[in-house]
């Protein structure tokens, strides 16, 4: 898509905005539209995983709009995260013009691995984390009361708890940015694991809908594997372009070695 000029007048930067925000709109009430009909495969996509959990493998509604507003709300979800990459790219573009060109050249890499990493972890918690997560809280269900199984609850937990290892998944790629640029030193990440560990922790609490132990638990071992594994990436990164010396380097500005 065009890129506009680094300089134009405050109203040319307005309409700028105006138009890549028309964009996105429009993308994702398209996008919903079309959801909206495809709703039934959807939901027997994501309902698949969890029906081993549910009495009988039924679902239901409780109000005369339940249908209604459940596809739509499903429809809207999965648009946003379908268009995600493009919603990504048009806030990129509005503000490209202002950066360097050696700046410009790591914007569409970023684009694309961030987001083959969220797909990547929606992709994981559906086959990994949903089943024993739900089991877990069905059994709690069990426990103490009948299950009476509601769609838009099961289902939105699930979209939420998806969304929420997509964006844990981008973990790596934070860390690789922050410490190949020395934002934050290598070092400052490997003495500091002890700090980061409880910080995961807190993130892994906070991000997963469900308030379970099991998922929690299960979120912070996906992040701390995200981490060691990003840490040994970006060391590799660092011996190859710098030697031992970049592991040690204190923080410096962004791109400056490309300068």
């Amino acid at each position: 898509m065009p890129i506009g000029p680094a300089r134009m007048p405050l109203l040319d930067h307005l309409g700028e905005l105006r138009r890549r925000l028309t964009i996105v709109v429009v993308t994702v009430l398209i996008a919903t539209l079309v959801m909206y009909f495809a709703t039934p495969v959807i939901i027997d996509l994501l309902t698949d995983p969890i029906k081993p959990f549910v009495p009988e493998g039924k679902f239901y509604l409780g109000t005369a709009l339940g249908g209604f507003t459940t596809r739509f709300t499903i429809a809207l979800r999965t648009a946003l995260v379908m268009a995600s990459p493009m919603i990504v790219w048009q806030i990129l573009a509005f503000f490209l013009p202002a950066l360097k060109p050696n700046e410009r050249r790591w914007v569409v890499p970023t684009v694309i691995m961030a987001t083959v990493l969220f797909f990547v972890g929606m992709t994981f918690c559906y086959f990994f984390i949903v089943p024993p997560a739900f089991e877990w809280l069905t059994g709690e269900v069990d426990a103490i009361a009948t299950t009476w199984a509601m769609l838009d609850d099961y289902v939105g937990t699930e979209m939420l708890l998806m969304i929420g290892f997509g964006v844990a998944f981008e973990l790596p790629l934070i860390v690789f940015y922050l410490a190949v640029f020395h934002i934050v030193p290598y070092a400052s990440f490997r003495a500091a694991w002890r700090y980061i560990y409880v910080v995961l922790i807190v993130v892994s609490a906070s991000i997963t809908p469900d308030a379970s132990p099991i998922t929690m638990l299960l979120m912070f071992a996906v992040m701390v594997s995200l981490y060691e594994l990003s840490l040994f990436v970006t060391r590799f990164v660092i011996l190859a372009r710098e030697g031992k010396k970049g592991l040690k380097t204190k923080g410096v500005s962004l791109f400056a070695d490309d300068e």
